[in-house]
């Protein structure tokens, strides 16, 4: 087994409590910070998508449990990027160097992370991917709540014409509330420094499905960007946005067309060239027949999908930091 895999057979979900958040969490420079002294931290934000309806047990009634992690581990213990989470007992393993808090859920990562234990997101194969490129502890914040649009729910501040979105404060404080208390979630990174990174976002539905949301989604993004660096005082924060690419290169409808464009046409900003990064999802699409469900719109609940937009997510913020 690596040394950054370890079994794990009975989750555990600890509620938080309730926490109170006495100051604003300031990230300080690291300056000469050793590297073992430091946790590296990504936020992953977005709505169904992020919060993951990837199915972990292959189920032979649903396509003979195609498109589960189960089945794509199974089928190919070789494909080391998957099936590595499967011990040879059946048990999932997870990492003992990377860390996650996805709401009232957190521990080391593992498959059941998703929108309920039984599910991934994308940030299993991100997780995966950050732990082997980084020797420093990682910790993945997880913030996603499902039907939110970026137009209201997640509406940036400096954004004109409308309120700042409900889920857009979330965001910024409880990004703030896990970091100010990290110490009593992860004992194990106590005495670290915290070095924010990365802020990975996949979300879409919400707004392709309305015409005024979908033509304001471009200004709207980059008014996010912009206000998520300044609230969580980080002006150079490296950023992805994962297309809402739910049904691959087929996809023809005229508002599915342009939202997609728009979150591309953000990352190609001259402001943004180098620091914001646009990750193409339509390759991870698989059919309904080789999936769990026709849950379109839930990229068919297809775990490896899932999987492979985590990695692509985390390759992105990789080559973004190498420059």
């Amino acid at each position: 087994m690596p040394p950054t895999m370890q079994s794990f057979k009975s989750p555990s979900t600890r509620l938080l409590g309730n926490i109170v958040l006495g100051a604003l969490f300031v990230f300080q420079p690291l300056n000469a910070a050793k590297a073992e002294d430091t946790v590296k931290v990504f936020i992953l934000a977005g709505q169904s998508n992020m919060e993951g309806h990837g199915v972990i047990t292959a189920d032979p009634a649903r396509n003979e449990g195609k498109g589960s992690l189960e089945h794509a581990a199974r089928k190919d213990l070789g494909n080391a990027e998957i099936g590595q989470w499967l011990a040879s007992d059946g048990s999932w393993k997870e990492r003992s160097d990377v860390w996650i808090h996805y709401l009232n859920r957190h521990g080391k990562l593992r498959p059941g992370f998703g929108v309920n234990e039984d599910r991934i997101g994308p940030e299993l194969g991100f997780g995966a991917v950050m732990g082997t490129q980084y020797q420093e502890p990682v910790l993945l914040i997880k913030l996603a709540w499902g039907g939110k649009s970026l137009a209201k729910d997640f509406r940036p501040p400096s954004a004109v014409g409308g309120q700042t979105g409900d889920y857009y404060q979330l965001v910024i404080r409880d990004t703030q509330k896990v970091l100010a208390n990290f110490k009593t979630l992860f004992p194990e990174l106590s005495g670290k420094q915290l070095e924010l990174i990365g802020f990975g976002w996949h979300q879409g539905w919400n707004d392709r499905v309305n015409q005024s949301f979908n033509d304001a989604y471009q200004e709207n993004m980059t008014h996010f960007i912009h206000d998520i660096r300044r609230d969580l005082q980080h002006p150079s924060l490296p950023f992805v946005i994962a297309e809402t690419g739910m049904s691959g290169y087929e996809e023809k409808h005229p508002r599915a067309v342009s939202l997609m464009a728009a979150q591309k046409a953000v990352a190609d900003q001259e402001e943004f060239k180098g620091n914001v990064a646009f990750v193409e999802t339509k390759p991870f699409y698989r059919s309904a027949d080789q999936s769990p469900s026709g849950q379109a719109y839930h990229w068919n609940t297809n775990a490896e999908t899932y999987y492979l937009i985590g990695q692509a997510m985390a390759e992105a913020l990789n080559k973004l930091q190498s420059k």
